[in-house]
């Protein structure tokens, strides 16, 4: 007897109601894990942030103590050649008569910045100051006295285990208790260049240094990119060669960037004898190594262009250049841009290429042109990061955040830019 063929069991709704609710179940924990994932980027985004600004925050801001300061008729009617280091610590001699020893004068030198002869003699020059007298002039006090005031020297210690001696606090307390340390805006942060010392440490070189390194990155990098993304996308036969040019084209922006470094080191310095620390050589590196972004953006914002722009431009009798230029160029301007901007961004933040170009030397002044010797803001934050003393601490955080304001408004115009210009098809 043959058994008949079993019938499929037909086990109804149910099965249909378990494999929803099990596939609603992994889509809704698939939504809590990116929702998690999120939460712990934005974490650390917050806990990075607010370590930077904790620390960083203070530097905006300088002890400043008042002096007087007595100048006789005869330097002001030579001011030029005036002792003003003789007569700024003859001024704070006799704001401390009790101080006798040599010893106790240099402790009491230490309560001020090296600096401050100059300070008091742009005093004199900018108030145009014509006859002798006792003036009050602030100047700025030493890095120690500076973090004594702002809480991050705790006097309670005993001596020997802070930088600042009894007798020094003796007198900070009877300069404060008469009124004369206040905490200004710390203007020298952003007029001056570096400096071994912390109060007089700022970031006006690097700046303008890193202004001109990425207008060297922009005019070499911008015009090749762009015209390097056109020919490639729109007039280069699709050949082994092509295709052999946009592996290595995809494979150079993934090239670690100390390599672009090692590159313009022998290249441009070695062969080319460009001038070594100098603006036009970092931007001439960083433009390598910005190239396959832009490439790859600009070809991007080609392919974006409906072909019917194309079309319609070679149907009304316009050559392949002409409907490049006047059409597709245009339309995919703002794409281009975008990249570049993005490019921009991430060569200002670049720090391996510029150290291997010698870009790292301790520079005090600020570069006037290309070939002058300059530093960058990645590079000054490198060196400051390195110095023992407690002061560069919060220049190092500060100078991070005005580098991310920098980073943050140059990608927040690459947004605008695109937002503007963007055309829906």
């Amino acid at each position: 007897m043959i058994n008949p063929m079993p019938k499929s069991i037909d086990r109804g709704p149910n099965l249909s109601a378990e494999r929803f609710v099990k596939r609603y179940r992994s889509e809704k924990y698939f939504k809590y894990l990116g929702l998690f994932a999120i939460g712990i980027a934005l974490s650390m985004l917050i806990v990075l942030t607010s370590s930077i600004i904790f620390k960083g925050h203070s530097a905006f801001w300088q002890t400043h103590i008042a002096i007087d300061v007595q100048i006789t008729s005869e330097d002001v009617a030579s001011i030029s050649n005036a002792n003003f280091r003789g007569i700024t610590r003859t001024s704070i001699r006799s704001e401390f008569p009790e101080v006798k020893s040599r010893r106790d004068k240099k402790q009491l030198y230490k309560l001020f910045s090296n600096g401050i002869s100059f300070e008091i003699k742009e005093y004199f020059f900018k108030n145009k100051i014509q006859s002798g007298g006792i003036y009050r002039v602030w100047v700025k006090a030493s890095a120690d006295i500076d973090m004594l005031r702002k809480g991050f020297i705790n006097r309670d210690l005993e001596e020997t285990n802070r930088r600042i001696s009894d007798k020094q606090l003796k007198w900070y307390d009877q300069l404060d208790q008469e009124g004369r340390i206040e905490k200004k805006f710390n203007v020298t942060f952003f007029t001056a260049a570096d400096s071994r010392e912390p109060e007089q440490a700022g970031i006006l070189g690097a700046l303008v240094g890193s202004i001109l390194t990425l207008f060297i990155t922009l005019i070499l990098s911008f015009p090749i990119g762009v015209g390097a993304a056109i020919y490639l996308e729109e007039f280069a036969k699709k050949n082994y060669w092509s295709d052999l040019i946009e592996v290595n084209i995809n494979n150079l922006a993934a090239v670690p960037s100390i390599v672009f470094g090692l590159l313009g080191l022998a290249v441009l310095l070695n062969w080319f004898g460009m001038p070594r620390s100098a603006p036009i050589a970092g931007g001439a590196v960083l433009a390598l190594m910005t190239l396959p972004t832009i490439i790859i953006s600009s070809r991007s914002a080609l392919k974006a262009v409906p072909p019917s722009i194309r079309e319609a431009a070679l149907g009304m009798g316009a050559s392949r250049l002409q409907t490049m230029l006047h059409h597709v160029v245009p339309l995919a301007m703002p794409g281009m841009l975008t990249g570049a901007i993005i490019g921009m961004a991430q060569a200002l933040g670049e720090t391996a290429p510029l150290l291997m170009m010698g870009m790292v030397a301790f520079i005090v002044d600020v570069p006037g042109n290309l070939t002058d010797a300059a530093t960058v803001l990645p590079v000054q934050i490198f060196l400051w990061a390195d110095a023992p003393e407690r002061a560069f601490v919060e220049r190092t955080s500060a100078a991070i955040m005005v580098l991310l304001l920098f980073l943050v408004t140059m990608n927040l115009v690459a947004i605008l830019l695109r937002k503007h210009f963007e055309r829906r098809w």
